[in-house]
């Protein structure tokens, strides 16, 4: 800090307390960096959205100090069948250190949230929410609305988490742009004892039938959505599993299906001076494939280094970490799109060869890179 700053409020100023932004605080108060959460909700996000922890994931949250708490609650997957008209097409087995582990978001939140809560009491302040950030050269200055009442603070660096929908990124000027892979789905949990800790993969002539079994003797069940499908209600959802892959799931008529789109797209800017952004902020993952939650937290361990040595040098330059960010964001899309294109509708030879590819890539030469691909290695 120069003479002509000003006394700066915090170190750091994140934006949206979901888990990303949740995992980063963790990391910058263990480091003893001041930071900051504001959240614009005020109590906690009960939905399920993501399960899958890969190990690059899981490796966030040992250095946040929540691994082994996750680790007690979630369930590990020992592997996964990949199918397609009554036949196993690829077996994949996860070895222990690098198992895909299943727990629902809500718990993963709640377990961050109580971490930041010892490190740094105080510092996730809900219901404000942010309406501006101005990068001022030296510092950044952030505008937040607190009930009826408006101020400002200021930090050194700003973290825009906000998620997808980032209300923030187009102030910004930063772009937003597709990428390949986009189609809608619906899901449902259940209750299923027998669930076991294996997933099943239907790459069906009809679509994507996905079948993860969840803690606490539940499963999650997704169905790509497909001309003449009804996947809005409880026995439709049910008919299109029947259907496609001859299973009959317990599904009560109480359940309701929640419908999502799952699409891509990238910022090629997510850092801008003394700003960032992070997580679905900077890049929309499709969730087939479960990797947009775990590339966040990657990406939170890049910046946190970044921004650890930014502060001790009193410099602005992340762009290091914007390089390594945006090259993850590419590769992780990438292998979604692949996986979208292997669950989506298909007839006659299209169909014969996409098999036939699957089949290759569960063969003995093949095996141990599609689990390194499965399993997020190499970002």
């Amino acid at each position: 800090m120069t003479a002509a700053d000003p006394v700066r409020d915090h170190d750091v100023v994140i934006v949206g307390a979901g888990p990303v932004g949740l995992l980063l605080a963790c990391l910058l108060a263990q480091q003893g960096i001041d930071v900051v959460i504001c959240e614009r909700r005020s109590g906690d996000d009960l939905r399920s959205r993501a399960i899958g922890i890969h190990p690059p994931g899981l490796a966030m949250l040992d250095r946040a100090g929540v691994g082994a708490a996750v680790r007690a609650e979630a369930l590990a997957l020992s592997g996964g069948e990949v199918l397609s008209r009554g036949r196993v097409l690829a077996s994949l087995s996860f070895p222990a250190d690098r198992a895909v582990r299943v727990l629902p978001q809500q718990r993963t939140h709640a377990l961050l949230r109580q971490r930041l809560d010892e490190l740094a009491p105080g510092a996730l302040q809900a219901g404000r929410t942010v309406r501006a950030v101005r990068d001022e050269g030296g510092f950044v200055r952030v505008r937040v609305d607190v009930g009826n009442r408006r101020r400002e603070i200021t930090a050194a660096f700003a973290v825009i988490a906000d998620g997808v929908h980032s209300g923030l990124r187009a102030t910004l000027g930063s772009d937003w742009r597709r990428r390949p892979g986009r189609a809608g789905y619906a899901m449902a949990d259940v209750p299923d004892p027998s669930a076991g800790t294996r997933a099943l993969l239907h790459c069906e002539p009809g679509g994507l039938v996905e079948s993860f079994p969840l803690p606490g003797g539940m499963r999650r069940w997704v169905v790509r959505a497909a001309a003449g499908s009804d996947l809005s209600s409880a026995d439709g959802f049910r008919a299109a599993i029947r259907g496609r892959t001859g299973d009959d799931p317990a599904i009560g008529s109480g359940v309701v299906p929640v419908a999502f789109v799952a699409a891509q797209h990238l910022t090629r800017m997510p850092v801008r001076g003394r700003t960032v952004l992070l997580g679905d902020a900077a890049h929309e993952i499709s969730p087939i494939g479960g990797q947009g939650m775990n590339l966040g937290w990657v990406n939170a361990g890049r910046l946190a280094a970044a921004l650890r040595s930014a502060l001790g040098q009193g410099e602005a330059d992340l762009g290091d970490y914007a390089r390594a960010a945006l090259r993850a964001a590419r590769t992780a899309q990438s292998r979604c799109a692949f996986y979208m294109a292997m669950g989506a509708p298909s007839r006659g030879l299209p169909l014969t060869a996409r098999e036939a590819v699957i089949r290759a890539l569960g063969s003995a030469p093949f095996r141990e890179w599609a689990t390194g691909l499965v399993t997020m290695r190499g970002l």
